[in-house]
């Protein structure tokens, strides 16, 4: 790796991250003598002790005193021991607990004048003049009109001698910034709110298991979700457990919906198909604004279709267990950003709201949330559901708009017929997998498929890679090459692995001749690759030989589908999130098998080739000490400085505990065994060491919620693109010819939004000998590891970019 990829990290005497935007170097102390509050108000999510672990942190890191604030506002307005300084130390341990840890509880107090005017005097008493407020859009309201009384709270507290003039003084202006706390996602001006990722693992785990003892039984289930204004839960579960039906409160079903329900139903079953799943948000309505149950529902399939029909309400097993590495991540990056908006918050700055958009955290400003949050409803009200989608943003759009596509029971009859092999476009899309498997690559298959066959074209699966493409007659794979149909998908999306099948080689190790020769044989239109680096690396080599060869010109895009992240033009790559999450799921029980043993530190080997994204991100969401990667060079001083912090942790904190992550690419040289001999032996008599090396773990197990979605989407995008490219590049006698640098495109998340990147223009930022890109955004976030294992060589500088709520909405991500 060349020095430009590695210039941007230095391990000297501090770290510091440039984030391309003029801001702030922040180092350690750099907020002496000023104080916070942190609290939970509100119902409670998985990832609101994340949250709050990095308030403590960041805060204490800046040199803040920080408060905890139990009970939400009710502690507020109750003081004495509800406000209590936090540490470091007390901070530790609950980032893999769900709930909040420093309690949270509605308060009718908080609602009258004097209920806050005993809050501000418990506040002021603390010297608190910033608030960090984790809740729903309630929670926010409260606090910012608290802000805009804090005047005249104090005057009336200092003429009736409650404060004195000193601390009228010191204390003028308080300063507000807010998380959002809430499965539902319901908040106007985030992608995500910290719980939401958690409760769909909730809602899909539950799926899951319901579908296999439905389809022993020929069942029907309906499943209640929570979501009583808000159907993102309902929408996004059905999308990612292939739903039958599915009823939310922003889009209710047309007039005779019973019908309709039941015909669709009934034709599943004479196709074959052995269970149904109907999915139904708390709040779902008619097109009248009259209630919809899963009693009703129940009771339409029961008595219409006579089938044995059962209701399961979820309720609170949503809210419940712990977060996954989506919220810990992501509540630990809010959080440390809600403490630098308050460092930099004037007594005029309006108060915010920290949100995520696309990848990125960015500060909104507060009120205009809640009101765009508001209107929504209100527009519910006034039954113009049409506006309500459009208020909840983009994402909720293409969310509603994919599952309504692929919840069809079969494709139009003008376009195609459910075989997939008889389609009105005469024309052939090909989809294959290439490298190593990963999680969400069957969700994208079975998207791409459905949404060709819409537009009518047939869709050519390409079995086991090249190796199917050409030596079928060598496989034992029968027609290595043939026409998906429309059931041939059924019951991809929830599957691991690749039901393609994969091989980790590029196009040019086959031979660029014989493969050109293949797809010209099989008379391809357009190619989609779904994989790894190797298939970014053969698209690139293809398009790169049109020239050459005429079958090449064709247009080509790959969805990167990797646990590594590694692949250049994306942020995420499919696979990447549920691999985190069972590195995030093992290391929690590496750490509960130490209970009861005293001082054990444990060194981790993950996954990942020369690509440290998954040591990095699994250090943020485990909480671990260090994590050693490739992209950051590490020497013998940088491991004997980090074994003694971690006895002085052990030592002088009482931890008992202690993760380190290794990337296996990380070091030639300080390889995992290395580490842990070295750490052994240096820690001797202050704690134990265990080595674990994760190995395939990590490429198994069921989809996330996310990457399914992501999946889901990501091919939905690329079967337009790739048609409009066709018939662009047809010519008079039907062939294509598709040689611009534009057609053959790689699809990605970048920052905020989805986009087709030339392969020919991700060339430059690509080392192939390390198979990683150059510059990566991730890098950005080691510091906040090592800030939150209290290392304080450390410089953090802000990632927060200020947006209105429109500039997040509008964003098309996904």
């Amino acid at each position: 790796m060349g020095e430009h990829s590695r210039e941007h990290l230095s391990r000297k005497d501090s770290i510091w991250i440039q984030t391309g935007r003029e801001g702030q170097e922040l180092d350690a102390g750099s907020a002496t003598g000023k104080s916070l509050g942190v609290f939970t108000s509100g119902g409670d999510s998985q990832g609101m002790n994340s949250a709050v672990r990095a308030v403590v942190r960041m805060g204490s890191f800046l040199g803040c005193k920080v408060y905890y604030i139990k009970e939400g506002y009710q502690g507020m307005v109750d003081g004495g021991d509800h406000i209590i300084e936090a540490s470091w130390a007390s901070s530790s341990g609950i980032m893999q607990k769900g709930g909040t840890v420093i309690g949270s509880a509605r308060c009718a107090d908080f609602r009258q004048r004097e209920g806050r005017l005993k809050a501000a005097k418990n506040l002021i008493d603390k010297n608190i003049t910033n608030l960090v407020v984790i809740g729903g859009d309630g929670s926010l309201t409260g606090a910012n009109l608290f802000r805009q009384e804090w005047n005249s709270l104090l005057d009336e507290l200092k003429a009736t001698d409650r404060i004195t003039d000193e601390q009228r003084k010191s204390c003028s202006s308080i300063n507000i910034v807010g998380m959002v706390g809430s499965i539902d996602n319901d908040f106007c001006g985030t992608d995500m709110t910290i719980g939401t990722d958690s409760a769909l693992h909730r809602i899909i785990e539950s799926v899951d298991s319901i579908s296999t003892t439905a389809s022993s039984h020929q069942r029907a289930f309906v499943l209640e979700v929570m979501g009583r204004h808000c159907g993102y839960l309902a929408l996004v579960a059905a999308l990612a457990t292939e739903a039958d039906w599915v009823l939310i409160p922003e889009c209710p079903p047309d007039k005779g919906w019973e019908k309709t329900l039941c015909k669709k139903l009934s034709a599943e079953r004479e196709m074959g198909l052995r269970l149904n799943i109907v999915i139904i948000a708390e709040g779902a309505i008619d097109i009248e604004g009259n209630p919809i149950t899963a009693n009703m529902v129940k009771d339409l399939i029961t008595n219409e279709l006579k089938y044995d029909t059962r209701v399961t309400v979820l309720g609170h097993v949503q809210r419940g267990g712990k977060p996954t590495a989506f919220d810990r991540i992501l509540g630990a990056r809010m959080g440390a950003e809600a403490v630098l908006a308050l460092m930099d918050a004037k007594p005029d700055t309006p108060a915010c709201v920290v949100s995520l958009d696309g990848n990125q955290t960015v500060r909104v400003p507060l009120m205009e949330c809640v009101e765009r949050t508001k209107s929504v409803q209100e527009a519910m009200n006034k039954k113009n559901f049409q506006e309500a989608v459009r208020l909840r943003g983009k994402s909720f759009q293409n969310n509603l708009a994919t599952y309504l596509r692929l919840s069809k029971l079969r494709p139009p009859k003008v376009m195609c017929d459910p075989t997939g092999q008889v389609c009105s476009s005469g024309k052939k899309l090909a989809v294959m997998n290439i490298g190593a498997p990963a999680c969400g690559a069957n969700a994208a298959v079975r998207s791409f498929v459905r949404f060709a066959l819409t537009k009518g074209y047939t869709v050519l699966g390409i079995h086991d890679s090249f190796d199917g493409l050409l030596y079928g007659d060598m496989t034992q794979i029968v027609d290595p090459v043939k026409p998906i149909g429309w059931t041939d998908v059924h019951g991809w999306t929830c599957q691991g692995g690749s039901l393609l099948g994969t091989k980790k080689c590029t196009a040019a190790r086959y031979g660029l001749d014989k493969v050109a020769e293949k797809l010209k044989e099989h008379d391809i239109s357009g190619l989609l690759i779904i994989g790894g680096f190797e298939a970014y690396h053969s698209a690139l080599q293809m398009a790169e030989a049109r020239s050459k060869y005429d079958a090449f010109c064709i247009p080509m895009v790959v969805i990167p589908c990797t646990i590594s992240n590694n692949v250049p033009g994306t942020d995420f790559s499919l696979g990447a999130d549920t691999a985190l999450n069972e590195i995030a799921d093992i290391c929690d029980r590496i750490k509960q098998s130490a209970t009861g043993t005293k001082r054990r530190v444990f060194i981790v080997e993950v996954m990942g080739g020369y690509c440290g994204y998954l040591a990095t991100m699994a250090g943020l969401a485990g909480g671990a000490d260090a994590a050693y990667i490739y992209e950051d060079p590490f020497n013998i001083t940088n491991l004997r400085d980090d074994v003694v912090h971690l006895k002085n942790k052990i030592i002088q904190l009482g931890v008992q505990r202690g993760l380190i992550l290794r990337n296996e690419n990380a070091n030639a040289n300080y390889t995992t065994d290395f580490i842990h001999q070295m750490f052994s032996e240096e820690g001797k008599g202050s704690f134990t060491c265990r080595k674990n090396v994760l190995g395939h773990m990590q490429q198994g197990g069921v989809p996330s919620p996310f990457d399914r979605n992501y999946g889901t989407k990501m091919a939905s995008k690329a079967v337009d693109y790739m048609i409009t490219k066709v018939e662009e590049n047809t010519t008079e006698d039907g062939k294509i010819k598709s040689c611009t640098k534009d057609s053959a495109v790689l699809l990605g998340m970048c920052r905020r939004q989805l986009l087709f990147t030339p392969l020919e223009d991700l060339r430059g930022i690509t080392d192939f000998d390390k198979r990683i890109q150059h510059d990566q955004w991730w890098l950005r976030l080691r510091p906040l590891l090592r800030i939150l294992a209290k290392h304080s060589e450390v410089a953090y500088q802000t990632e927060g970019v200020p947006l209105g709520v429109d500039e997040v909405e509008d964003e098309d991500n996904a």
